[in-house]
């Protein structure tokens, strides 16, 4: 499905507003991590980089998409209730005994891939998976979903070593660089910076975006599947953490918690003014 950056940009905002709605509903979920992947999701899924079948969700031929980081699962089972892999009903219990997922992502819902959750795993089966295709010459695209916490685990960079001496040409990274972690920003806690140099160091091909940026996305990712490099490709893309909400932007008080009572109203609030400014 592929669609112009306007029409791209607004299906950015609806889906914002149902993970929130949703979350608000469920008094629980990671709702800021959910928001600054946003525009990379809406590119990937709705941008026409993705091959899928949401009739057919395990289409042989189909790309691989795995979350690696699993806490943004809101985000993700938005995406695929929207995409039509299930009735978008079910978003309404979301983390609720009779629904059919949790709070962190589960691979019995369709179009998931894997469950996740426990950062550094994802990105290793992505890799994994990506081999697997080489080997057996299927020609499907495996991309993959990583916080920049998440890069402090020692299994990314085992993986990314990994991709890189196995030619992994097939397997997209994506790093959402929104610089905040559950307690503070990462430039405090131990710097990430100069994340390019790092995954140069490991063999990757490496392009940063403004993750924000829907065309920016797009347009990094348009020749994905006729690259001569023989390269893994990574994309850092900086991101803010809840964005589209700016009263839950860039503050940790909000890792892993959805907003309750006037908290939840203000949110909604913030969502609607910032869409109507744009």
């Amino acid at each position: 499905m592929t669609a112009d950056i306007s029409s791209l940009k607004n299906k950015s905002y609806e889906l914002r507003k149902m993970v929130l709605d949703m979350c608000i509903k469920a008094e629980t979920g990671h709702v800021t991590s959910s928001l600054s992947s946003v525009d990379i999701m809406v590119a990937l899924y709705y941008g026409g980089i993705l091959k899928y079948d949401p009739e057919n969700p395990h289409w042989a031929d189909r790309d691989r998409f795995i979350l690696s980081k699993g806490q943004a699962s809101p985000l993700l089972y938005t995406v695929l209730a929207d995409a039509g892999f299930f009735d978008p009903s079910e978003l309404d219990r979301f983390a609720q005994r009779d629904g059919i997922f949790g709070v962190h992502l589960q691979w019995d819902v369709p179009g998931v891939e894997l469950t996740s959750g426990s950062l550094g795993h994802g990105f290793g089966v992505a890799a994994g998976i990506a081999l697997g295709a080489m080997m057996d010459k299927d020609l499907f695209m495996v991309f993959t979903l990583l916080g920049d916490g998440e890069c402090y685990e020692g299994s990314i960079w085992e993986t990314a070593m990994f991709a890189a001496h196995n030619n992994l040409n097939n397997l997209v990274a994506i790093v959402d660089r929104n610089y905040l972690c559950v307690t503070d920003f990462t430039e405090n806690i131990v710097a990430l910076e100069p994340m390019e140099d790092k995954w140069r160091a490991c063999g990757w091909n490496v392009k940063r975006v403004n993750g924000h940026s829907i065309k920016d996305i797009l347009e990094a990712l348009a020749f994905v599947r006729s690259r001569r490099s023989h390269k893994p490709l990574v994309l850092i893309a900086d991101t803010v953490k809840g964005e589209g909400i700016d009263c839950l932007t860039n503050d940790p008080i909000w890792h892993g918690q959805a907003p309750k009572g006037k908290d939840a109203e203000a949110a909604r609030v913030c969502l609607l003014m910032r869409q109507n400014d744009e």
